[in-house]
């Protein structure tokens, strides 16, 4: 065995004295033995040195706690003493503008205290002189009552006069339209009709024939016929009239065209030339207001007339009619002459559109007539209105006027009671 292997085996083989801690005493321990004894030693001090430095890790992280708390406490307190003294100036410019506010309510309430004082002092300037002027106006008033006194006493005396004239002229205008319109009290319109014909009879239509219709014997009849023949038993012109009134007709209410078959009926079967309705019928109609209507695209020679029209639809038919019988007169003659009768249609049409004319400006004329009686009835009762209203005022001044006395007058009037009383010393 080699001396190097020996020296290991007694390396190996050396006993190492160790003392104990706790009883002092000595004793030897191998090298495997000393060395778990220092492994364990080694271990614990390395244990302790983790605790230590555990310990030590876990104090510098409280620190930097701590540090961070107060750093954030720091940074807290420096950030709310900022917002105090954000607040601070806020409150504090708040405060400034309620003091400006408080002042400026202080001045407008000594401006308004101002404009009040000086308002009153104007009304109470405007008092005083109202106050005057009422006296002064009062003085006037008295003297003015004094004065119209006789003069609406006059007046009053006249009025009655004036408001008889006016209501007389209102009567007699109304009397006139009555008349015109035909609406008289008291009479049907197939009477007043045959008055309106009767009065100028004589004159205008002394060889004419108008009476009733009295044959019924096909079942009806017309109210009037007209004829009228020359002196040579030529008929003239024929005439076939129904009337109809409103008031005849209030509960059917019917319309003129209910009338025209039935009147063209009777025109036919008693053999006239003319079909004429005067009817008062469809009182709001336009076309029926304008006076004379030819209905003769429904029937021939048949026209609608309002009863103002009467007179006149037969004095144009009749003239018609004898203007007519003139030419035809005259055609015969210049047949049997063999003379040239080219013109004679010419002067036919020239007459008839003469003829339509003349009717058509003498039926505007006619409700010219009646618009101007209307407005002429109307501005009478204004003035009616008017004068019975000045009959009310007058006589309320009058019985102010009367009860106007000097007694009145002075009455808690210390001036004019010392005034009268030293009239009576005298």
């Amino acid at each position: 065995m080699s001396s190097f292997l020996v020296s290991k085996i007694q390396k190996k083989n050396i006993m190492k004295e160790i003392i104990c801690p706790n009883c002092k005493t000595p004793f030897k321990i191998d090298e495997s033995g000393y060395a778990a004894i220092t492994k364990q030693i080694r271990d614990h001090l390395f244990e302790e040195e983790i605790a230590k430095r555990l310990k030590l890790a876990a104090d510098e992280k409280e620190s930097a706690i701590k540090l961070a708390e107060a750093n954030l406490k720091n940074a807290l307190q420096d950030e709310l003493a900022k917002k105090e003294k954000a607040l601070a100036e806020q409150l504090a410019s708040k405060e400034a503008e309620i003091a400006q506010f408080k002042s400026k309510l202080e001045n407008a309430e000594i401006q308004k205290q101002l404009s009040v004082t000086e308002a009153v002092q104007k009304i109470e300037k405007e008092r005083d002189a109202f106050a005057n002027e009422v006296k002064t106006k009062e003085l006037e008033k008295q003297n003015i009552e004094s004065t119209l006194k006789q003069q609406f006493t006059t007046e009053l005396q006249s009025k009655d006069a004036i408001i008889k004239y006016k209501e007389e002229e209102i009567a007699r205008v109304k009397d006139m339209k009555a008349k015109l319109s035909t609406k008289m009290i008291g009479e049907t319109l197939e009477l007043h009709c045959e008055n309106e014909f009767n009065k100028l009879r004589a004159t205008a239509f002394p060889k004419a024939y108008f009476e009733k219709d009295n044959d019924a014997k096909s079942g009806s009849k017309g109210d009037y016929i007209y004829r009228e023949h020359d002196e040579h038993g030529n008929e003239i012109i024929s005439i076939m009239f129904e009337m109809k009134n409103e008031a005849d007709t209030t509960a059917t209410k019917k319309r003129n065209d209910d009338f025209l078959k039935e009147l063209d009926k009777d025109r036919t079967e008693k053999k006239c030339e003319y079909a004429i309705l005067v009817s008062m019928l469809e009182g709001e109609s336009e076309l029926y207001n304008t006076g004379i209507v030819d209905v003769s695209y429904k029937h021939p020679k048949m026209y609608v007339v309002r009863p103002q029209f009467f007179i006149s639809i037969i004095t144009l038919l009749r003239n018609a009619a004898m203007s007519s019988m003139q030419y035809k007169a005259e055609l015969a003659l210049v047949r049997s002459q063999n003379i040239d009768i080219t013109n004679f249609e010419e002067k036919m049409n020239k007459f008839k559109e003469g003829f339509a004319r003349n009717y058509d400006l003498a039926s505007r004329k006619f409700n010219e007539a009646i618009d101007g009686i209307d407005k002429t009835i109307k501005e009478l009762e204004k003035t009616k209105a008017a004068l019975l209203s000045s009959e009310n005022n007058l006589r309320l001044a009058n019985e102010k006027t009367e009860d106007l006395t000097i007694k009145k007058l002075t009455h808690n009037n210390p001036t004019m009671k010392a005034k009268f009383d030293e009239l009576s010393d005298i």
